[in-house]
């Protein structure tokens, strides 16, 4: 049985031009796991207090998703086309136990 883990990623200052260069590979990932079924959550946050922050940008990203295991989840993570990019400063990745809804 695969377990949910949280994926963090914290953007460097300035982040929004890399986000968008790198956006198209980073949502096919994304979308890829949403059609395998293990995609439970993603979305940036923003940089702002709004839903579209503009040229604020976003502050980082959250994904939700189910692997095998955390070394899994992590070298997923770690190979995302925002760390290559350079958007994320930090990535983490811990166990996410889904309760509600």
């Amino acid at each position: 049985m695969n377990l949910f883990y949280a994926i963090v990623g914290e953007d460097v200052p300035d982040s929004l031009d890399k986000r968008l260069a790198a956006r198209p590979e980073h949502l096919a990932r994304l979308n890829q796991l949403r059609d395998e079924g293990r995609l439970l959550l993603a979305g940036p946050f923003p940089a702002s207090d709004s839903p579209d922050p503009g040229p604020a940008g976003f502050s980082g990203s959250l994904i939700v998703a189910d692997f095998p295991s955390l070394e899994k989840a992590r070298t997923w993570a770690n190979a995302d086309p925002y760390v290559a990019a350079g958007v994320y400063s930090r990535v983490s990745v811990k166990p996410f136990k889904k309760v509600l809804p």
